[in-house]
């Protein structure tokens, strides 16, 4: 009971209403009552917000994620916790604000943007390695155990590399994927580090094989073998992330040369460095990666669990390269629109009308309560959520909850109140009214200093909300 005040308490001082709360701890399971869904999550890496058909991209082919989105839901007002991947992720999985979990920065080290090589003893010791998320966090998979689900992650972790920060150590019971932040496609090294694990133990077994590859054959495999329980399956891609190698010029977006040429025409690989051929490997990984997940699709189909899986999908961040972000204004690392604003795709049979669009201002933050109110389990106790059960406003029966949004990245900030954003960062700063200036082009502050001050005051209470939170390593100091 402490727990579900406090929580309220935090979610009406930061404009959210906690209808959801006690949604979240229902008996729940399936609508009308039915056995708790399976879950499918996917995650792309810095993908545009206009980079797939179903939201207008006309060059880049998507056919699968088109089919999920005529399945479901499209949400075109969804937003993540920060403008890059770490911070992100973590906010994903513990429903919570970067600055309440702990994790908000990167674990990542910064002397490879100057072509410096670790050694193995170097690294062993140096931030990537030795980083992680607070121990203390309850991550999602360990919530869900507690409804019999059987949870495994193939992909992307990036929330610490130690033992005791692996995914097997937070919940989940199958692990296969990369601990860092990037890595080469095809090496799947970090800037020469072996990266890949199976389990909690490094493998090379995979190395040379595309790594959006591997990722489909393994989900695939868990959904098959899986079948007959509930599960948990989290397919966090790399793509279409860059690559992270010493190579100079950086290479960009890694796609297979058959997957360029098959989709996108002619492509010289003696000449990958114009923004043309650029733009061709990021689109071709895109498609490869929506091959990827209409086989998972397929998958569900075929073993007779599509009728009572959810599927969500969307962006870790804004798009950053040769990516379409367009309408929207900046990219990954940014705190205008386009740096945290993305794609979201909802299915979920039953639950969520198929092919229809909501605006609804909606965030990361939401799918933890989300689901566990599916599920038919509580939230981790004693611990203070961020977001709300969003199924109502999926499902288009009411509208959401949230008015309010905030970001901090270094001294990069921003808050969304109702439909007013406020950004003060180095890339540029104002005032602007989201529902008549998408793109963040006009600057209202001078004109509305009314509402400047307003924002700014909803910001300064959020930053003291989290100052006041139980502090959490690693970043915090306490």
């Amino acid at each position: 009971m402490r727990s579900h005040v406090s929580r309220r308490g935090f979610l009406k001082a930061a404009g959210v209403a906690s209808l959801a709360v006690a949604g979240c701890a229902g008996a729940g399971g399936g609508p009308g009552g039915r056995r708790p869904p399976n879950i499918l999550l996917i995650v792309s890496d810095d993908q545009g917000y206009a980079d797939l058909g179903c939201c207008g991209g006309r060059e880049i082919k998507t056919p699968h994620l088109d089919r999920l989105a005529a399945r479901g839901v499209r949400l075109t007002s969804f937003y993540v916790a920060w403008p890059a991947c770490t911070p992100s992720r973590g906010s994903l999985l513990t429903g919570r604000y970067p600055q309440r979990n702990g994790t908000y920065d990167m674990f990542r080290n910064d002397l490879v943007d100057h072509d410096y090589r670790y050694g193995p003893e170097e690294y062993a010791v140096s931030w990537e390695m030795t980083g992680g998320m607070d121990t203390r966090e309850v991550l999602l998979p360990r919530t869900l155990r507690r409804g019999g689900y059987h949870s495994g992650i193939f992909g992307k972790w990036d929330l610490g590399q130690l033992h005791r920060f692996l995914p097997l150590q937070r919940g989940f019971d199958e692990f296969y994927g990369f601990t860092n932040t990037g890595i080469d496609y095809w090496t799947h090294e970090r800037y020469g580090v072996p990266s890949m694990r199976r389990g909690n133990e490094p493998t090379t077994e995979d190395k040379g094989t595309y790594a959006t590859d591997l990722f489909r054959r393994e989900a695939v495999r868990f959904l098959r073998q899986n079948k007959e329980r509930p599960f948990f399956c989290y397919v966090p891609f790399n793509a279409p992330h860059g690559a992270s190698n010493l190579d100079r010029p950086r290479p960009g977006v890694q796609a297979p040369t058959d997957s360029i040429r098959k989709h996108y025409g002619p492509y010289d690989p003696t000449q990958p460095h114009t923004s043309e051929a650029r733009r061709k490997r990021y689109m071709a990984a895109v498609t490869r990666m929506d091959e990827a997940i209409g086989e998972m699709l397929d998958t569900l189909d075929e073993t007779g669990t599509a009728g009572h899986t959810l599927v969500i999908f969307f962006s870790d961040n804004g798009g950053s390269g040769p990516a379409d972000n367009s309408p929207l204004r900046g990219g990954k690392g940014r705190m205008f629109e386009g740096g945290l604003r993305v794609p979201c795709i909802v299915a979920w049979p039953g639950a969520v009308p198929p092919g229809t669009v909501c605006d609804e201002f909606l965030t990361a933050m939401e799918v933890l309560p989300t689901l566990c109110a599916a599920a038919g389990v509580g939230p981790p106790e004693g611990v203070v959520l961020d977001g709300f059960d969003m199924t109502q406003v999926l499902a288009g029966k009411r509208p959401s909850p949230r008015k309010e949004m905030f970001w901090k990245r270094r001294s990069d900030v921003a808050a969304r109140v109702e439909n007013w954003k406020w950004v003060e960062s180095a890339r540029g700063a104002g005032l602007f009214d989201l529902s008549t200036d998408l793109g963040e082009q006009r600057d209202l502050s001078e004109a509305r200093p009314d509402m400047l001050r307003r924002v700014k005051a909803r910001f300064a209470a959020w930053r003291k909300a989290m100052a006041e939170a139980e502090p959490r390593r690693p970043f915090r100091d306490f």
